[in-house]
C-alpha cells in the first residue's frame, strides 16, 4: 500500500510560520533597539556632573531632566501609540518612533540651556514612548506562553545593556572630548538602525503563537482576522479586576522608582565623595552595573519559565525575592569608605533585583487576549513611567539638595545653592570652600541613595501580595483564551 502524496505545495505536516533562526534574528534586532532606547535615555545621568556644572543647574533641575521632562509624554502617548499598534504595523511604529527619539537625542547636543535642553528631552520622550508597547506585541506573537517570559527578559537585557554602553561611552566622550558630543554621537545611528527594523522584521499575524494550531502554510496565515481590538476600558478591567495584577503593577512600579532614582544620582555621587573622573565613573559602575543587572534579567525570565510550569505563582515569588536580598546589600554598597569596596559589593545585588522584569511582563501578557498585549504594555507602563520615572529621579534630587543643604549648612557656611552653584564653588573661591561644596553634594547624595534604596524592599511586599492569586488568575486567563 502506498503511501498518500499530497498535494503539491501543501506538506503533509503542520510548520511553523517563521523559522526559530528568524524569530531569534527578531528578538535579537528589537534587543538592539531597545538596548538604543536606554542608551538615549540613561546616557544623561553620567553626562550630568558636566551638563550641571557648564549650565549651573540644581541637583533637582538634573532629576527634572531626567524624570518628567521625559516621562510625562512618554508615559501617556504609550497608550495611543498601543492602541494604533492594536490595528496597523507594529514595525511601522516602532521604527518611526526610533526614529524620532534618535533624532532629538542627538539635538540635545546642540541646547544652550536648561529650557531648550528639557523640551529637546521631552522630544526624546514622546519618540520612546513608540517602543515597547508593539514590540511586546511583537515578541507575544512569536513566542508561545512557556517561553515569554525567557523572550521578554532578553528584549528587557536592553536595560542593563544600554545603560552600561550609555555610562561608559558618555563617561569617556564627556571626559575627553564633551557632554555635547555624546548626545550627537549616541543618537544618530539611530537613524539608521531605524531603516534595518523596517526592512528586517516581518509583521506576524495576531495570536501565531497562541496555542491553536499553526498553519500549514505561510501564506494561510498571513489574513488576520479583522474584529477590532477589544477597547480600552475592556482592557482596563480584565487587568484592573485582578488583585494580582495590581501588585505586580504596584510593585515593578516602585522598583523602577527607586532604580530611577538612585540610578539619576550614583555618577554624581561617585565624582564628588571619592574624586573620580566622569570617565572612569562610567568604565568602573557601567561595567558593573551591567554585568550584574543584565544576569538578573535574564536569570529572572529563565527561572520564571521554568519554575512557573508547575505554579504560576513564580511569576511573582522570583521578584519578590530578588528584591528583598537586593536591598541590604545596596544599602551596604552605598555605605561604604572606599568606592573599591563599594564598587565590589554593588557586583552582587543586581543579580537578584532585576529578576523582576521579564516575569512582569510576561504575566501581564499572559493575562490578556492577544489583541489586548500593546493595550496592557501601555497600562503597565503608564503606571510605571509617570509615577516611577517621572518622579523617582526627581525625589532623590530633592532629598540631595536637602541633604546638601543641611550638612553645608551645619558647618555655618550659609546656603549651598548661592556658595555652590552647580554643585562647584564659585569662581575665585578659596580650596577650602570648595572642598566643602564637593563633600555637601556627595553627602547629600549618599543620602538621598540609601533613603530611595529602601522603597525596593517595598516593592518586594507587592509581589509578595501578588503571589497570593497570580497562579489562579494564569490558569483563569489560558482557559478562556482556549475556549
Amino acid at each position: 500500500m502506498t503511501d498518500a502524496v499530497a498535494p503539491a505545495g501543501l506538506t503533509s505536516r503542520a510548520k511553523p510560520l517563521f523559522s526559530e533562526g528568524y524569530k531569534r534574528w527578531v528578538l535579537g534586532l528589537l534587543l538592539v533597539v531597545y538596548t538604543s532606547n536606554f542608551i538615549d535615555r540613561t546616557i544623561i545621568a553620567y553626562l550630568a556632573p558636566a551638563l550641571r556644572a557648564d549650565l549651573k543647574l540644581t541637583a533637582t533641575q538634573i532629576g527634572l531632566l531626567q524624570g518628567p521632562a521625559f516621562a510625562v509624554l512618554y508615559a501617556l502617548l504609550g497608550l495611543p501609540i498601543a492602541r494604533l499598534a492594536e490595528r496597523k504595523s507594529r514595525v511601522s511604529i516602532i521604527a518611526v518612533c526610533l526614529a524620532a527619539w534618535s533624532a532629538f537625542t542627538a539635538l540635545c547636543g546642540v541646547a544652550q540651556n536648561f529650557l531648550v535642553l528639557l523640551l529637546f528631552r521631552v522630544g526624546v520622550g514622546v519618540g520612546e514612548a513608540g517602543c515597547s508597547p508593539p514590540a511586546h506585541s511583537l515578541i507575544s506573537d512569536y513566542y508561545e506562553p512557556k517561553k515569554r517570559a525567557t523572550a521578554l527578559s532578553i528584549y528587557s537585557f536592553g536595560i542593563p545593556l544600554g545603560t552600561m554602553i550609555g555610562a561608559v561611552a558618555g563617561g569617556w566622550i564627556a571626559q575627553n572630548l564633551s557632554w555635547r558630543a555624546a548626545f550627537l554621537i549616541v543618537g544618530l545611528p539611530g537613524l539608521v538602525l531605524a531603516l534595518i527594523v523596517k526592512l528586517g522584521i516581518k509583521e506576524p499575524p495576531r495570536g501565531h503563537s497562541e496555542a491553536a494550531p499553526v498553519p500549514e502554510l505561510p501564506s494561510d496565515a498571513t489574513v488576520e482576522p479583522q474584529a477590532a481590538p477589544p477597547s480600552l476600558l475592556q482592557v482596563f478591567k480584565v487587568l484592573f479586576s485582578r488583585w494580582s495584577w495590581i501588585h505586580l503593577a504596584l510593585g515593578v512600579m516602585l522598583a523602577s522608582f527607586a532604580g530611577y532614582g538612585v540610578g539619576a544620582f550614583v555618577p554624581q555621587y561617585f565624582t564628588s565623595t571619592f574624586g573620580l573622573n566622569l570617565a572612569k565613573v562610567g568604565l568602573v559602575f557601567g561595567l558593573i552595573g551591567g554585568f550584574s543587572a543584565g544576569a538578573g534579567t535574564l536569570l529572572g525570565g529563565f527561572l520564571t519559565d521554568r519554575l512557573g510550569r508547575s505554579d504560576g505563582k513564580w511569576y511573582a515569588l522570583v521578584p519578590a525575592i530578588g528584591l528583598l536580598v537586593a536591598t541590604p546589600v545596596y544599602l551596604l554598597a552605598y555605605s561604604r569608605d572606599a568606592w573599591t569596596t563599594a564598587a565590589l559589593l554593588l557586583l552582587i545585588p543586581g543579580i537578584f533585583h532585576y529578576t523582576y522584569l521579564g516575569p512582569t511582563f510576561a504575566a501581564t501578557h499572559n493575562l490578556v487576549e492577544p489583541r489586548m498585549r500593546a493595550t496592557a504594555t501601555a497600562i503597565l507602563f503608564l503606571v510605571l513611567n509617570l509615577i516611577a520615572l517621572g518622579a523617582g529621579p526627581v525625589f532623590t534630587g530633592w532629598l540631595a539638595d536637602l541633604f546638601s543643604q543641611h550638612a553645608f549648612a551645619s558647618q555655618g557656611l550659609g546656603a549651598f545653592q548661592a556658595a555652590c552653584p552647580g554643585g562647584k564653588a564659585v569662581a575665585g573661591a578659596s580650596a577650602e570652600a570648595a572642598a566643602a561644596c564637593r563633600g555637601a553634594v556627595g553627602l547629600g547624595a549618599r543620602h538621598a541613595i540609601l533613603a530611595t534604596t529602601l522603597i525596593y524592599a517595598w516593592a518586594g511586599v507587592h509581589y509578595l501580595l501578588a503571589a497570593v492569586s497570580l497562579g489562579r488568575d494564569l490558569k483563569a486567563a489560558a482557559a478562556k483564551r482556549a475556549a
